[in-house]
């Protein structure tokens, strides 16, 4: 294949998902936890998103070992693939892959697990790219930090990653990545460094208040490929207002020039104001915001052709299913009302799980709006200092003007 084919012509659009997915599980006690991707593909369900006309749920193989290896070293694959029993193994060894870790502590099974989340993006490359489905989705996907010879972040196998460049490997040429977890996407960033193919686009708290502690303005891309890393880092404290500024003063502008053939996305949801590993002041609605944004982007820039993945967030009741659910919802075209019920049964069923008492609606209550930079800016501000940066790093408009 040589090019994708007309996906504006078919109305299907599908959610990658298999309870398999669920035994990415690190433990009891990490942030992690794959109840947030249970609690929220049942929310999607009670509210009919994957109704008649709506989402179709497909299942997807494992990747393989050699799939994985067209990102991976074969001495990590090699690595991960040998924690079959934690309490047998080499752990001095593994730590040199980032395993063993905090962040990443060996569980049974790790490599089959990891597969299973690489090998669903994948298959929403693939629905996508060969023009099956408009738009797919993988919920459980988004694991950006893992790099070529290391897991990373809670990340082991980079799923994004082995599905740009399966995409690359089917002839594409222009491929956009954006992502907007707070957590800037170095993973991703670093493994596509030097391909002028690749575009990667990534809206995060600042590196110097958060892991990785990388992706500032300055960061525009490998020696091979200048400018083909676009990095916005957000002081902390950002909220709606100041992140779709920045979105829409950074992100889109990029994206309309790059004009990409197709959009791939991570959509973590730890930006939001009661994610417990940030600092970010985001809500429901703001995110619900972005989503649609990505959306219009992905049929006015590439028609239509969109692959959506999951990511970060940390607060597993209140925001993770709330904010997915919405996310999916705008990926079936049929986006949710932010007043929508939330149904009574769901709440039980995490009154039942966690002890904890569920929101009653899918909104935050907040109405997300922001300034447009062409009405003007304050480079003395924090915010606008660094979307200033981030402009001018990618050779945007640099008329500076203050606003007081």
């Amino acid at each position: 294949m040589t090019g994708p084919l007309d996906a504006s012509r078919c109305g299907r659009r599908t959610a990658i998902f298999d309870p398999r997915w669920l035994a990415y599980d690190f433990g009891e006690h990490h942030p992690m936890a794959p109840l947030r991707v249970e609690l929220t593909m049942s929310l999607a369900q009670r509210l009919g998103v994957m109704s008649a006309g709506g989402l179709e749920i497909v299942d997807a193989a494992a990747a393989s070992r050699d799939l994985l290896a067209t990102v991976h070293e074969p001495a990590l694959i090699e690595a991960v693939s040998s924690v079959v029993d934690p309490s047998r193994i080499d752990r001095e060894r593994l730590l040199r892959f980032g395993l063993g870790t905090p962040d990443n502590p060996l569980f049974a099974g790790m490599h089959d697990a990891a597969a299973q989340i690489v090998g669903a993006t994948v298959e929403a490359c693939r629905q996508v790219w060969s023009g099956e489905s408009l738009h797919s989705c993988n919920i459980a996907g988004g694991l950006h930090h893992a790099m070529r010879n290391t897991a990373s972040g809670f990340c082991i196998y980079n799923d994004l990653a082995v599905g740009i460049q399966w995409l690359l490997d089917q002839g594409a040429t222009r491929v956009a990545y954006v992502d907007v977890d707070v957590h800037h996407g170095d993973g991703v960033e670093r493994i596509f460094a030097d391909d002028p193919r690749v575009l990667t686009v990534s809206l995060h708290e600042s590196g110097t208040t958060l892991f990785p502690g990388t992706g500032f303005a300055a960061d525009i891309g490998g020696p091979q490929a200048p400018g083909s890393a676009v990095n916005v880092a957000l002081p902390a404290g950002t909220s709606d207002a100041g992140w779709l500024r920045a979105f829409h003063a950074v992100a889109v502008p990029v994206l309309r020039a790059w004009q990409p053939e197709i959009l791939v996305t991570q959509q973590g949801c730890d930006g939001h104001m009661d994610d417990p590993l940030s600092h970010l002041m985001l809500s429901v609605d703001g995110q619900r915001a972005t989503y649609l944004a990505l959306h219009e982007l992905a049929h006015e820039l590439c028609g239509g052709r969109w692959v959506a993945t999951g990511g970060g967030g940390y607060h597993l009741t209140d925001v993770v299913p709330r904010a997915w659910t919405h996310l999916l919802a705008v990926v079936a075209g049929r986006p949710l009302e932010p007043v929508t019920a939330v149904p009574q049964e769901w709440r039980d069923q995490v009154r039942e799980a966690t002890g904890e008492l569920a929101p009653s609606r899918l909104t935050d209550g907040r109405r997300p709006a922001w300034r447009p930079w062409e009405e003007g800016f304050n480079p003395h501000a924090p915010l606008d200092a660094s979307i200033v940066e981030s402009r001018a790093a990618h050779g945007l408009d640099q008329v500076v003007r203050a606003e007081i």
